[in-house]
């Protein structure tokens, strides 16, 4: 192997860990692009396309810092990006949305395990729901008009716009503060559930009633699955105002179903249709980056005001998204 494959080869395993910043900072604009242009591409691979879309990199790792910083799905922003800058179809940015989110989530995941904090119990029981109904959702995607794709996305922004603006943020959720009398009874004498974590807190809890829970994953998977978004608002929620698990337990457990469900969908799309490698090229290496300096930043950020802000955000965005299709 000459010295130009072993240089290549090198240049690809940095991209690969997120050192790409680094790498090619040293660089001018034409050194950059002609040592990309040299390495070994699959055959069919879309050379020119991915090299024009290199500012897909950057702006990844900005929407992976804000997403992981502030607890809000990826996906949120990454498929309205796609569809509005890229200019993918609904089904590509959506497919691309979770595929990226996958990779994105994974830092976040990784810690939550470590620190213990997952309620696999309840988490088993929400899958059941969350898997079936993504992969049925990520299937519609396909099959769905364009036109009413785009319109249920915009529709899709708006909801989860105004759950983000108006509902409080998950770690100010008061557990149990939505369980009325009926609740209250079914949630009754079904033993309790022990959560033990790696740095010595013990969380104590009853166990709740999983019917509601598999019924809201249900739905939230299959939002997720034709959108790209919704099972972790809805599940981290009624979590802890229905469930009363403790904050830092319904968020890792609805990360943990988040990831599995996710990782389906993205299997489903990839499946039903080409993925477009030479957006997820430069998104994926861009939020292993974001993710990182998103989880350290975070615990600096208001929640309650990143939230609402953001909500504010997303209102806007699928304002942007019906506008384009019912006026074009």
């Amino acid at each position: 192997m000459d010295d130009r494959a072993v240089g290549a080869g090198h240049l690809v395993a940095v991209l690969g860990v997120g050192v790409p910043l680094v790498a090619l900072g040293t660089l001018d604009v034409g050194t950059a692009g002609s040592l990309l242009a040299s390495l070994s591409f699959p055959a069919g691979f879309p050379v020119d396309q991915f090299l024009a879309h290199w500012w897909v990199f950057p702006a990844s790792i900005l929407f992976s810092m804000i997403a992981l910083s502030s607890g809000v799905s990826g996906a949120l922003f990454f498929s309205p990006f796609f569809i509005l800058v890229v200019g993918l179809s609904p089904a590509q940015a959506i497919g691309a949305g979770l595929m990226t989110e996958v990779f994105g989530m994974g830092n976040g995941l990784l810690n939550y395990v470590r620190q213990r904090v997952v309620d696999y119990a309840t988490a088993k029981w929400l899958l059941l729901g969350a898997v079936p109904s993504v992969v049925v959702g990520a299937l519609a995607a396909h099959y769905v008009p364009t036109t009413l794709l785009t319109l249920a996305f915009g529709v899709g922004l708006l909801g989860l716009g105004a759950f983000l603006g108006l509902h409080d943020p998950p770690e100010e959720c008061v557990p149990g503060e939505e369980e009325n009398e009926f609740l209250e009874r079914k949630n009754a004498g079904r033993g309790t559930t022990v959560v033990e974590a790696a740095d010595g807190a013990t969380f104590t809890y009853d166990t709740c009633w999983r019917l509601p829970g598999v019924m809201l994953a249900t739905v939230g998977g299959f939002v997720t699955g034709l959108i790209s978004a919704g099972l972790p608002e809805i599940t981290t929620t009624q979590l802890i105002v229905r469930c009363r698990l403790p904050p830092r337990v319904a968020i890792a457990t609805s990360v943990f179903v988040l990831a599995i469900a996710a990782l389906a969908g993205a299997i489903v799309h990839a499946l039903a249709a080409t993925p477009v490698w030479y957006v997820v090229a430069w998104s994926i290496p861009g939020v292993l980056i974001g993710g990182t300096v998103g989880t350290r930043i975070g615990k600096y950020l208001p929640s309650d005001l990143m939230e609402r802000a953001l909500g504010v955000v997303f209102v806007g965005v699928g304002l942007i998204v019906l506008a384009s299709e019912l006026l074009a």
